[in-house]
């Protein structure tokens, strides 16, 4: 059986790791900004097989509100340009004939408020899944006890301090959250 200790590692582990996958989901929602992240679910028919667009051609970010893709084999632009419409982004590429432009449209406040709206519903899923690791700790800890691997005294000081871990967890969050809504009302 895992020490009171080790449940409590394992699920500040499971916690923190909640908060990356936040930051990940997070960083997919545009905030009216190049950011090549954006490209990342774009699959290019490269020779017949789906290749991700950062392996057939780079992306680079000349200016504020503007993504420049150049293939790495200039065949594969119109492949290239079909899979990011294909990708349904809401963007539109320009083809110069040896790369491709992506102007990033300014965000209406209509769409910021749903992109905030988005945020929130991340950050709910986000806190159902720290709130989870919390009863699988609590679970361990009352078996843990039951099996008197620990004491009462023990088990409740190790209760308090998984709550805890859960209200710093759950508060990182809605950290990581407020600032991807400044950043899109910005």
């Amino acid at each position: 059986m895992a020490t009171g200790k080790q449940i409590l590692n394992e699920a500040k582990d499971k916690m923190a790791k909640s908060g990356d996958a936040l930051r990940r989901t997070l960083a997919d929602i545009r905030a009216g900004r190049a950011n090549a992240s954006l490209l990342n679910g774009v699959k290019v028919d490269y020779y017949g097989a789906p290749t991700p667009l950062n392996q057939v051609a780079s992306i680079t970010i000349p200016e504020a509100r503007q993504l420049l893709v150049t293939p790495y084999d200039e065949s594969s632009l119109d492949n290239i340009e079909k899979a990011i419409y294909a990708a349904n982004l809401g963007l539109t590429p320009q083809n110069d004939g040896s790369a491709i432009r992506i102007l990033i449209p300014q965000l209406t406040e209509d769409r910021r408020k749903e992109l905030v709206k988005d945020v929130k519903a991340e950050l709910e899923k986000a806190k159902v899944a720290v709130r989870n690791v919390r009863r699988e700790a609590m679970d361990d800890l009352k078996k843990g006890n039951k099996d008197g691997d620990f004491n009462d005294d023990e088990f409740h000081d190790l209760e308090k301090k998984v709550q805890a871990e859960t209200d710093n967890g759950i508060k990182n969050l809605e950290n990581i959250a407020a600032d991807k809504e400044k950043e899109l009302m910005g």
